[in-house]
């Protein structure tokens, strides 16, 4: 027996969209807890943190309430492991979250900045299957083909899709490979390290393609150009995606063991006073996101102590770690850094900027991508380019 959801998804509509929007209707009458049956919840117990199986049938209330929640994104995979598979009851240690149901804002803002028309044929990532049903709601399923590396997703969303009365190209692939036909429009829930060139292939003169790159919360947003690039700008609002994946889980990190007991303990080739208190660089947009340009594939740590004591840890490939330490959250930190780069004076270094500026050049700035996916980014005379 299916639970009275529908004054449940009209509420959530009214709180995500103005009446006269064009997806209120999309929102309002696409059953979303269907594509979401059984969910995951990260949760700490006894220090250890893990993620924790919820089942949709057996609390209906709270299935209505988690599944029509408009700003609540429902993991569904974490590592290997759907939700859909688990026992009740399960918990899964720590990993990474492989697929989810992302909130309905987000997904609705990616499509407008997308700029549908009605006609639009449109490449969209599958997940649940939800934003997939909310494109079919507003364009035909004729005009959308849906796409996902995991041909479990695939195949559950095309019954869940089936059963809410939408029939779109469902499609098992790689979205850093060869696409499967061609389009007006790409938008990508998972994010990318930089833009295929098979996109470009795909997509067609004039169209657009809507992203976010991985490690970062910028989204990108950019129209395919006469000589087989595309230039646009960085969207005005953030967006964190899970990044893709090529397999049944995210490739593993390298090991660092070594070097995290090092960053940890060790005194470091220098020893200074930070600029700035300790922060969470991973709760940041804007840092975070010039960060990684500047300086990609950083890891991050913090602790607090019960006395309010901050340590942040940062930890890089190539062997450069930082550790800074301070009293209070408002106190300057004692920073102790190693290997070949200075990490803590990179990240002291864009906290300058935004001082002096009042924003960074990420904010805004001007995208260009090369026929081969070259992406490069710049304003007001600064650049960054991701291979």
């Amino acid at each position: 027996m299916q639970p009275d959801w529908e004054h449940h998804a009209a509420a959530m509509a009214d709180e995500t969209v103005r009446p006269e929007s064009r997806w209120h209707r999309p929102l309002a009458t696409t059953p979303r807890h269907l594509f979401v049956p059984r969910w995951w919840t990260s949760r700490e117990r006894d220090g250890a943190v893990g993620y924790e199986l919820h089942d949709g049938v057996s609390d209906p209330e709270a299935w209505m309430r988690a599944a029509y929640d408009s700003g609540r994104t429902l993991t569904t995979r974490v590592g290997p492991h759907h939700a859909d598979h688990a026992a009740p009851g399960t918990v899964i240690p720590e990993t990474w979250p492989t697929s989810s149901s992302t909130l309905p804002g987000l997904v609705v803002m990616m499509y407008r900045h997308a700029f549908l028309a009605d006609t639009s044929r449109v490449l969209v990532t599958t997940g649940s299957g939800y934003g997939t049903a909310l494109a079919c709601k507003r364009l035909g399923s004729e005009h959308v083909t849906s796409v996902d590396v995991d041909p479990y997703l695939v195949e559950a969303a095309r019954e869940r899709l089936a059963a809410a009365g939408h029939h779109p190209c469902m499609e098992v692939c790689d979205l850093t490979g060869e696409l499967p036909g061609g389009y007006d429009r790409i938008i990508s829930t998972v994010s990318v390290r930089t833009i295929p060139g098979s996109w470009l292939t795909a997509l067609a003169p004039g169209g657009r393609m809507v992203t976010t790159l991985s490690g970062t919360g910028l989204i990108i947003v950019a129209d395919k150009t006469d000589d087989g690039g595309a230039f646009g700008r960085v969207a005005p609002e953030s967006a964190g995606f899970m990044r893709t994946r090529h397999g049944d889980d995210y490739d593993p990190l390298p090991g660092n063991a070594q070097l995290w007991e090092t960053a940890q303990n060790a005194e470091g080739e220098s020893v200074t006073r930070g600029r700035y208190p300790v922060m969470r660089v991973s709760s940041t947009w804007d840092v975070r996101s010039t960060l990684e340009l500047v300086v990609p594939g950083i890891e991050h740590r913090m602790d607090v102590g019960e006395d309010g004591t901050r340590t942040a840890y940062m930890l890089h490939v190539d062997g450069s770690w930082a550790r800074a330490t301070a009293a209070g959250a408002r106190e300057l930190p004692t920073v102790h850094q190693g290997g070949p780069r200075r990490l803590w004076d990179e990240l002291d270094r864009i906290r300058t900027w935004l001082v002096i500026d009042g924003d960074l050049p990420v904010s805004g700035a001007m995208v260009r991508i090369d026929p081969d996916g070259a992406l490069t980014l710049s304003r007001s005379g600064w650049t960054a380019t991701l291979p």
